[in-house]
């Protein structure tokens, strides 16, 4: 919705109606240049937060090499 990719764990949440239903855990945008920054950086310091999976647009598994940048991120 917004233009941003993010790489981040997902976690589908059992949750009542109404209430946001997808954990994102440890998720980073990245960056027209390829580099991975954490997600809302400048608001937080949380590392894991609930949305809803009707917010998401497109899902897809990243790269071999984005894969590799992100694990050493969150190491």
């Amino acid at each position: 919705m917004n233009q941003l990719v993010l790489l981040t764990q997902i976690e589908e949440v059992p949750t009542e109606l109404g209430e946001p239903d997808c954990k994102l855990v440890e998720p980073f945008i990245l960056n027209d240049d390829h580099t991975l920054t954490p997600w809302l950086i400048d608001c937080t310091s949380q590392n894991t937060f609930m949305i809803h999976s009707d917010k998401i647009l497109t899902l897809a598994e990243p790269k071999p090499t984005l894969i590799e940048k992100y694990q050493k991120l969150i190491k």
